[in-house]
Parts: structure tokens; sequence; C-alpha cells
């Protein structure tokens, strides 16, 4: 159980302010994340690490001299958002451009997708490495869909050693991309992980019993067999991985990765038998390593990984490197000719709108405390649907989102703007501070829906339908998501459909949204019986049967009391001798 904080909805900002006070010869603090104390030397290029907090010494604790020069930070197991990406990525670049690198998430394939993106369009090349090492989550032939885990490490060490030797963008892109080819990963789980302020794991493992093919997000294993001995474990382990070996090459890498509760001296047993079978297979083991360097909170349980090597690759495994968390060799001291500065945050982008009435974005901002209110009462339900087949942070990160948009809404209502802009601004905020998938789907769909919001007349039926239409559009584009995929998609095209198919009928945007919203209601629902196709649900498919999708659920509960707002606005609009919309 994760059992120090003050509050836990701002552990991660608390862990980072320690963090760095712990090392500030290693690390400073930028908006986003950390970056190296005393930059590299210009023309470098920049390797970016990041991802969702509770996987330490991963990402942040991997940032110095030999390793990595950012690494952005989510929210506990949560993607960070395209707006901290870019920001850590600013401060690392040292005008060679900047390479991300992450495991294979939903959440984090759009948010540093978007933020490559954004880098581009200012003029800095950027490019995305993604990890694919975990072979309990996809078979090989489809080896693009399976899950970054402990195989991050390896990637991000020899990337980071390639770019401090010197190699030009392509060239570390290459060699990342060509470590992540050669890697293998399979873990296994004793017991789920606690998040802060919750009183039960994510998932328990039933006593006696063991979890095959574990993610590090708090996720459960894929299937379960009867718990075995430190040298049966080591045994399945093995023969998972050697399974999977390049056609060529007999030396690898290795690393027994504890997950933050299985201590070192258990490691140590099991890596005796691992060390010996290897051998006797005919692989020679170079620098292994035994310890914690990618965890998952308090999860008991371990992986093993094996990086299959070249002589390139073993080169830049072996090179040295001055990190808060991990240390080989000497490196030699920096010749950055930046001195060490404090970090100023971007500006943050002006939204400009046409004169409105301050009593339209009044209720735009009243609409957005009321989703918030309602999310946060559903937190804990929300994170246990998520927890079924995922990492349990959906309750959460809505509730973090909806907050963040609430604050950004009133600020932009403060300045005078209208209804269409006050959304535009709490859709950038709920991305930026939810992150994660459901925090750039959300940001994007309600930027997309109050792009299309007049703010020189009152809203009508027709424009609600668009907005709808407009932020499906939006959330498919982003998250490639189709029906029957069990995500919120499922709930979300019924939902434009009905609204647009009541609208055309003549029906009144208040009645018409309420219509729309109960089809995604019973759609919601109805995703119980699906078998999610993307996401991180996706490897867990078969336990997910039964339950329904938090993203469609979340979904559904602020169309419905959208749909009460609406009628409630109606009504009034009624009383006063107005005309219902």
């Amino acid at each position: 159980m994760t059992r120090l904080y003050d509050d836990p909805a701002t552990f991660t900002e608390d862990m980072v302010t320690g963090f760095v006070a712990a090392h500030p010869d290693h690390v400073r603090r930028v908006p986003g994340g950390v970056v190296r104390s005393r930059p590299a030397r210009a023309g470098k290029v920049a390797v970016v690490t990041g991802g969702g907090s509770g996987h330490y010494p991963a990402f942040c604790g991997v940032v110095g001299p030999g390793f990595a020069d950012g690494a952005v930070i989510g929210n506990i197991f949560t993607s960070p958002s395209a707006a901290d990406a870019c920001s850590v990525a600013r401060s690392a670049d040292r005008g060679a451009g900047v390479i991300f690198s992450f495991g294979n998430y939903a959440g984090d394939n759009m948010n540093f997708g978007l933020a490559v993106e954004r880098l581009q369009r200012e003029g800095i090349r950027a490019h995305n490495v993604v990890v694919t090492d975990d072979v309990a989550s996809a078979p090989a032939g489809e080896a693009t869909k399976r899950r970054g885990v402990v195989g991050d490490f390896v990637v991000f060490k020899v990337a980071s050693a390639a770019a401090e030797e010197g190699y030009d963008f392509d060239e570390v892109v290459r060699v990342a991309e060509h470590a992540n080819a050669r890697t293998r990963s399979l873990g296994v789980a004793f017991d789920g992980c606690t998040l802060p302020g919750q009183d039960h794991p994510l998932f328990e493992v039933p006593e006696g019993r063991m979890g095959l093919g574990l993610g590090i997000h708090g996720e459960p294993g894929v299937s379960e067999t009867a718990m075995p001995s430190a040298s049966e474990l080591a045994t399945t382990l093995v023969d998972g991985l050697l399974a999977e070996a390049p056609a060529e090459g007999g030396r690898v890498t290795a690393i027994l990765n504890g997950l933050g509760a299985t201590k070192y001296e258990e490691l140590f047993v099991v890596w005796g038998t691992v060390s010996r079978l290897l051998a006797e297979a005919g692989v020679e083991v170079v620098a292994p390593e035994v310890g914690e360097l990618v965890t998952s909170l308090d999860m008991a349980g371990c992986s093993l990984t094996l990086t299959w090597l070249d002589e390139e690759l073993e080169r830049l495994w072996l090179a040295p490197a001055d990190t808060p968390a991990y240390r080989r060799g000497t490196v030699a001291p920096s010749t950055s000719d930046v001195e060490v500065a404090e970090a100023v945050a971007p500006e943050p982008e002006v939204v400009v709108a046409p004169e409105a009435g301050q009593a339209t974005s009044a209720e735009v901002v009243g609409a957005l405390h009321a989703i918030a209110n309602l999310l946060r009462d559903n937190e804990d339900e929300l994170g246990r649907l998520d927890a079924i087949a995922g990492d349990g942070d959906h309750g959460r990160g809505m509730t973090r989102g909806s907050a963040a948009a609430v604050e950004a809404a009133e600020h932009a209502a403060a300045d005078g703007v209208g209804p269409a802009a006050v959304l535009v601004a709490a859709g950038d905020a709920w991305a930026s501070k939810a992150g994660g998938t459901s925090g750039v789907l959300w940001g994007a769909a309600l930027r997309s829906f109050g792009d299309l919001l007049p703010d020189d007349r009152a809203v009508t039926a027709a424009d609600l339908a668009a907005g709808a239409e407009a932020a499906l559009a939006a959330v498919q584009r982003l998250g490639r998501a189709e029906l029957g995929d069990k995500t919120l998609v499922d709930a979300l095209v019924p939902f434009a459909d009905d609204l647009r198919g009541a609208v055309d009928e003549g029906c009144g945007g208040a009645v018409a949204w309420r219509r729309a919203a109960a089809v995604a209601t019973k759609a919601a629902a109805a995703t119980a019986d699906l078998r999610p196709r993307t996401g991180r649900a996706r490897p867990l498919a078969d336990r997910s049967v039964g339950t329904p999708d938090p993203g469609a659920t979340s979904l559904a509960l602020v169309l419905t009391r959208v749909g009460e707002l609406l009628d409630g606005a109606a009504c009034a609009a009624d009383s006063e001798g107005g005309e219902q919309q």
C-alpha cells in the first residue's frame, strides 16, 4: 500500500518537488517534468523520455549525462499531456532536434504524437520512438501492438548513449528502433499495487496463484497459473523469451526487474537460475542488471528483459552514464556553454473571441462546474471499472481534467470572451492536466465542440448537433477507435447520430440532447458485452467482458448531466416568455 502522501491529488507534483530537491546536481524542474541541471553541448540531439509517474527510477531517475536529457512526468500511470511534452522538449533542445521515447500505450502515443506535430510547426525537429517489448501483450506477428515495459530502459539507454557520442538525428532514431526490435520482456505479478489515497489494490492475485504477463501500470496479468518456486519462475521467464530470440546473435544483456515490492534478495535467487539457464542455452550475458529499474508503485512481481546485442548495441549499453538512479563508468565533464537558468513557462495561448454576453459564458462555466462535481462524485466507481482490465486511473484523471477545465473556463470568462472561447480554453486545460488517453480525447472534443458554437447569437439545436459531430470526428482522428472497439466512441457515435436525427425531426435542443443522452447511456451499458480491441485494456480483453467501458460510462454520465442542465435552462426561458431552443 502507498501510505506516505499529503494530498493524493497532488502526489505527483509533491514527488517531483522532493526529487528535484534531492538531486539538484542532476536535474532541474521545468513545466511538465525535469531536464538536466547543466544542459548538454550545443548541437547534441536531445533524448527525452516520458510517461506516467509511479515507475521510479523510470523515467525522471535517468536524466543526466550519458542518459536522457529530460523526462516528461505524467500523473500516476497516466500519460503526460502534449503541452507538458512540448515544454520539456523546448528546454532540452540543443539545436539538433528532440527524440521522444516511451512505452506503447494509447495515451502516450496520442500526446507525444501531438507534441511532435507542434514542435515541428515551431521549427524544432522531433520524432517518437515507441517501445514494444512485452511478448505477453500481443503475438509475434503483431509486435507493433505490444506494450512497452522494462525494455524502455534499454532503448532509452542505447539512444541516449548514441546521442552523447555525437550521432546525428536520423542515426539516433535508427539505433533506438534497432534496440527495440531486438528486445523482449516477460513479467509476472504476485499482487497488485495501491494508488495513493486508496484502501485497496488495483487488482488481487488469488492465494497460491501468479499473474503472467502483467503491465507496468497496475494492470493484472493476462493469465493466471499456480505460484511457482524461484527456479520454476526462472524457467518460465527464460523459456518465454528464448522462444522469440532473433535468428542471429548469442550475446544479450539482461534485466531482472523488481516491480516495487519484490526485494533484491528474492531477485538474486531467481537470477541464479536465469543465468544458468541462459548459459546452458548458449547465450552469453553482458553486464546484466538485477534490481528495480521500472517499477509499478508497490506491485509485487518481477520481469525479465533480454536484448540481443551486436557490436554497436553492446558498446552503447556499456557507455558511461551519471544520473540520480543509474550510474556506469565515468562521464567526462560537460562542455556545455550554457549556464543553468530558471525555467520559464511557455507563454499561454491567448484565446480571442468576438464580444458576447457574460451570462452565456457564465452558463458554460456553471455547466463545467456541474460536470466536475459529477465526475468527482463518481471517481471511485470509474476507477473501479478501469481497474478490471486497465490501470484504474480513469476516475482520477477525469476528476483532475474537469477541475482544470473549470479553472481555465473561469479565467476565460473573466476576460470577457464568449462561450465558444470558454469551451476551447477548458478543453486545452482538460487535456493538459488530465493527461492520458482520456485527457487528450476529452480536451480535443471540448475544443472541437467549442469551435462550432456561435459567440454572436443564441445556440440552436443545429449548433449542438454540429458540435457533437465535430467532437466525434476529433476523437476518432486522434484515438483511431471505431464502433465495437470498447471505448468512449461506442457511446459517442450513437449520441451524435441520434442527436442529429432528433434535430432533423424538429426537436428542440434540450429535448434532442436528452433523447440522445439516453441512447448513449444504453450504448455505454452495452459495452459490457464487448471485448476491447484497442487501448490499454486490449491485452486483458477476456477479463473486461461483463464490465462496461469506463470511458463510455463517464461520457454517458456527462451527457446526461448536460441534458438536465439544458432542460433547466429551457424551462427558465419558457417561464420568462423566452423561446425554447
